[in-house]
């Protein structure tokens, strides 16, 4: 299921975790040239990506929303 970026922080280890609407968080990086995302290590991509969909597959494994 496809969910809207709504934010961004950093984890324990300065790793880029998007916040998704569904409530679910997923990692961000940029680790070419398996994972290529240039966007996500300056603060004017990452706000270009804000309502951006991912994948969610937390959502599409039915799991609850971490509080």
């Amino acid at each position: 299921m496809r969910q809207a970026i709504i934010n961004y922080h950093l984890d324990e280890e300065n790793h880029w975790v998007a916040e998704l609407e569904c409530g679910h968080n997923q990692h961000v990086r940029h680790q070419p040239p398996f994972i290529n995302r240039p966007w996500v290590v300056s603060k004017t991509g990452r706000k270009s990506m804000l309502g951006y969909r991912l994948e969610c597959k937390k959502c599409d494994e039915g799991m609850p929303v971490d509080n």
